[in-house]
């Protein structure tokens, strides 16, 4: 990274205020009733600079949310970046400890909540977190100040980029925790501004952008801001998702782009409007996060037609590592739709084994990158981000293998993988089967104890509706995996559960669902 300041690349605050300040009167924002035009998102991120200033906020300042969608989210993302903050996004459905935790770990100061839905918790947090000085909510509250009656105290002024440098930390992003204790993640501003260009540059966005979000604003609209800013495109907010909601806004407003997780794709695949709404303006899915069942994956294709779009990435290296475009989920190659797609030309990335030697063709290891999209570490973990930066490459967690065309298979997590009798069984392979059963809407594998083989593998399965628990059941899936994987891999038990626990960022959380299976064991599994 260049020092010199000549040499320096646009950062978010600068492409921000370039796409505000591109369009005026063309709506920006559906949420509710409400249309928001870029100029009054333009006027209202201004205004709350001017009110996170004027309470002490600048640069480097550590700062949080929590909140339901509504469109002063998207103004105070804009208005967050512009004063310098370092942000830190708590999750909706996450708990009090979890959220206490988060706000210790990032150093947090300022806390800002939706007071309709979450005073109660900001009372709780500052009664918790003894360095949380600030409570600024949306709208009147109880114990906070109210954020927009002190932003409308402004007059709207043009918009500044504030005097920071691209290795300047702008988030502090907390892991899924699926293999232990959330980590913070340090994100740099050249580190976000990377991701947008080659999102920019890769990613298959229509024409006319019209993106609905399914997904918490706080979490996934940063990610998104940009390109539909620079695209002149508007986002359609839901206040919660649902697929008759879901489908609803399509139809209504012609959606053309969506970015879902792949669960919510399973809901909207098993609702009957699947087949019945109207999804012919819809051009591009974007879908990440977690690995979709392949199977699942060829039912949406069938459906909704070529409109698939994958991205693989994870909070140290985020989003864009490797993409899939919408011509390469082809039904003449269904082993094709197994892959996150070919790695992004615009990172260094490498399959290495345990010793950190690269793998032969063919082989699987772990997925190592360098480049620009790397965090600057863990904060306040120094052990840690030793640990993922050893030998010089970032270590994602990732085991991965490329096809002779290119393409990038995710096999599995290290810390996933099971041991049974000394074998090695790869979690993901197995679920890639089972979904394959008709039976089966959702499905995660495990280890769990086994006096004899150390480890036996379990499925966790989510029926399909329709479809009802049985030993029948449990044997018809236990003899397709061995009849494809071996008896290793056939799963010794299968649960059949309403649901399958998923931590903030939408994965399926296997550290919760193995923690039932292990509670009582001398030895536990991360």
């Amino acid at each position: 990274m260049s020092t010199d300041p000549m040499r320096h690349q646009p950062l978010m605050a600068h492409l921000l205020i370039n796409g505000l300040n591109r369009y005026h009167d063309e709506p920006c924002l559906f949420l509710g009733d409400k249309v928001a035009s870029y100029k009054d998102v333009r006027e209202s991120t201004s205004q709350m600079v001017q009110a996170l200033k004027s309470i002490g906020l600048g640069k480097g300042s550590r700062t949080a949310v929590i909140s339901a969608n509504r469109p002063e989210v998207l103004s105070n993302i804009a208005a967050m970046q512009l004063t310098g903050c370092v942000g830190t996004p708590l999750h909706p459905l996450g708990s009090l400890d979890d959220h206490a935790y988060v706000l210790e770990a990032a150093g947090v100061e300022t806390l800002i909540f939706d007071a309709s839905v979450f005073e109660e918790l900001a009372g709780a947090l500052k009664q918790r977190v003894p360095g949380l000085k600030n409570l600024l909510s949306f709208g009147p509250s109880k114990i906070g100040t109210d954020y927009m009656a002190l932003a409308a105290t402004f007059t709207p002024q043009p918009l500044v980029a504030p005097d920071i440098k691209p290795d300047d930390v702008s988030s502090v992003n907390f892991t899924g925790g699926t293999t232990g204790k959330p980590k913070g993640v340090m994100s740099t501003h050249s580190v976000t501004a990377a991701m947008t260009q080659i999102q920019m540059a890769e990613w298959e966005f229509p024409e006319e952008v019209r993106m609905l979000m399914a997904t918490p604003l706080s979490h996934a609209a940063a990610a998104f801001f940009i390109p539909v800013l620079q695209k002149g495109g508007a986002f359609y907010v839901m206040q919660g998702f649902s697929p008759d909601g879901f489908f609803d806004m399509v139809e209504q407003h012609r959606i053309t782009c969506t970015m879902l997780v792949p669960v919510m794709l399973y809901f909207l695949l098993d609702s009957p409007r699947s087949t019945t709404a109207d999804m012919s303006s819809m051009e591009t899915i974007f879908y990440g996060a977690s690995p979709m069942s392949p199977t699942r994956l060829e039912e949406g294709i069938k459906k909704w037609g070529q409109i698939f779009y994958q991205f693989f990435g994870q909070s140290e290296c985020p989003m864009v590592i490797a993409n899939m475009r919408r011509k390469d989920h082809d039904l003449s190659k269904p082993h094709r739709l197994s892959s996150c797609g070919r790695p992004t030309p615009w990172v260094h990335m490498s399959l290495r084994d345990p010793d950190g030697n690269e793998v032969a063709p063919g082989e699987a290891g772990e997925i190592c990158i360098r480049g620009p999209l790397i965090m600057k570490g863990y904060k306040d973990m120094p052990e840690q981000t030793a640990e993922a930066f050893a030998g010089g490459w970032l270590h994602t967690g990732d085991v991965g293998k490329l096809d002779e065309d290119g393409f990038l298979y995710i096999v599995d997590r290290t810390k996933d993988m099971i041991v049974t009798g000394g074998f090695n069984v790869f979690p993901r392979e197995v679920e890639d089967v089972l979904s394959t059963h008709e039976a089966v809407g959702q499905v995660v594998v495990i280890g769990v104890p086994d006096p004899q083989w150390g480890e036996a593998v379990k499925a966790v399965v989510v029926l399909k509706p329709g479809f009802e628990a049985s030993d029948e059941l449990v044997a018809s899936m236990q003899a397709l995996v061995k009849k494809a994987k071996g008896s290793v891999q056939s799963p010794k038990s299968i649960d059949f559960v309403a649901g399958i626990p998923l931590t903030p960022v939408g994965k399926p959380d296997k550290k919760a669902v193995r923690a039932q299976y292990w509670s009582d064991s001398e030895r536990g599994v991360g």
